[in-house]
């Protein structure tokens, strides 16, 4: 058991030991921070120029839009120039963005027009770097250390995601909004510097060969050669919708998605209100609880040996989403449902490891950022869809809501176990 336990503690532990992936993994973190300071100071500094909740939607949606459609000219620049250039001149532009909107801030000559120019080129922008974010780690990692690097990454987005905005709130509240600018400014040129320090792997003619024989074997031809950025985003769509795995990929990310943004903001909200009779430092309990079975499932699956059978672990993952999704229109205590999220959170960071390295090792270098920003178009075009259902299945309660999100992920698992193709996945 011993044994055991060190095996998997060197495992995850691995990667680290990479001064490359050192570098990603802090300017990674470091990014994640900036977006939770961008958050807290757009928010802040909007409501006290203008007083007005509807001024903070059109920030917001401002950042929102332009990151939704550009995303797929992100992914098509990145596999064109190198997702570390991208990623590099990303983290600088956001640096040199948010450090002018704290001047004009500190100096009192922000205006609401101002600040929705400002959203809109920081999610522009942004949607260059979260691609590209994405698909670097195969050129800094061997293929065997993908799942514990992954592990070690998503446990820091984790982390992140939620220190980004407290730290944020705290700055503000101790300073002023300005002044999280600046230090969100910092935090992206920090950024740009340790990805600028990342060397990445050499590959050796025989790999580049052997994954080309792979590609043409089991997937759809990498798109060569495209002349144009809207002929190279087509070939990179071809590319994700020609390949059965990859479709199921992108369903499956999809449905997660749909039963995921929804519930989890607009059910949560609602269970922890209504249903449990709680208030907000119940509604806390559930995203807390969810982060960190998300955050365990992701650290066990980066620290297992062996490499599963990727189809039918989403298509359990869809299953086990289904079982909790159900479990919570029917639970009546707070026990009960933080004992469900968490189970959730788990299958999720489990999943997650082996789904993103196995795309990483299974597409091709010459596209993988653009499907990966398939991907990511979709869930941004899914994600308001379910806000809107989830709110209007909510006014009848928790339980239709859930009994439709769970129906949802029970179709999708079925839909995995059908295809023999997809079962077969490794």
């Amino acid at each position: 058991m011993a044994s055991t336990l060190v095996d998997a503690r060197d495992r995850l532990s691995a990667p680290a030991r990479l001064p490359s992936f050192r570098l990603l993994w802090l300017g990674q973190s470091l990014s994640l921070l900036g977006d939770g300071f961008s958050y807290i100071a757009f928010s802040w500094i909007t409501l006290g120029l203008t007083q007005s909740t509807l001024a903070l939607g059109y920030v917001l949606a401002f950042q929102a839009v332009p990151r939704a459609l550009l995303t797929l000219v992100g992914g098509s620049l990145s596999d064109k120039w190198s997702s570390r250039t991208l990623m590099k001149l990303s983290s600088w532009a956001r640096a040199a963005l948010m450090t002018g909107v704290g001047l004009a801030g500190l100096a009192g000559s922000l205006t609401l027009w101002m600040l929705c120019c400002a959203a809109a080129a920081f999610g522009a922008v942004d949607a260059f770097f979260q691609p590209a974010r994405a698909s670097i780690l195969p050129s800094v990692v061997d293929e065997e250390q993908l799942a514990p690097a992954n592990a070690l990454l998503g446990v820091a987005a984790k982390v992140s995601a939620v220190l980004g905005p407290a730290v944020g709130g705290m700055v503000v509240a101790f300073s002023n909004a300005p002044i999280a600018f600046l230090v969100d400014g910092v935090c992206f040129a920090l950024c740009g510097v340790c990805v600028a320090g990342i060397r990445p792997l050499p590959r050796p003619a025989a790999a580049e060969e052997e994954a080309a024989a792979e590609g043409a074997a089991g997937s759809a031809a990498p798109p060569r050669a495209e002349v144009s950025l809207g002929a190279r985003i087509r070939a990179g769509l071809r590319y994700a919708f020609e390949d059965p795995r990859i479709r199921t990929i992108l369903a499956v990310d999809a449905a997660v998605t749909f039963c995921q943004a929804g519930p989890f903001t607009v059910g949560f909200a609602t269970l922890a209100k209504v249903e449990l009779h709680g208030g907000s430092a119940t509604l806390g309990l559930l995203n807390g609880a969810l982060a960190g079975g998300a955050m365990l499932g992701t650290l066990v699956g980066g620290a297992v040996s062996s490499r599963p059978r990727i189809g039918l672990l989403i298509a359990a993952l869809a299953g086990w989403l289904a079982i909790g999704t159900g479990l919570l229109g029917l639970v009546g205590n707070t026990a009960g449902a933080l004992a469900t999220v968490v189970a959730m959170g788990f299958g999720m960071g489990f999943q997650g490891v082996f789904g993103l390295s196995w795309i990483q090792r299974t597409i091709d270098g010459s596209v993988l950022s653009r499907v990966i920003s398939v991907d990511m178009v979709i869930g941004y075009a899914v994600a308001p869809l379910s806000l809107i259902v989830c709110g209007a299945l909510a006014q009848s309660g928790t339980a239709p809501m859930f009994a439709v999100s769970a129906a949802v992920l029970a179709v999708t698992a079925i839909g995995i176990l059908s295809s023999r193709t997809v079962r077969e996945m490794r």
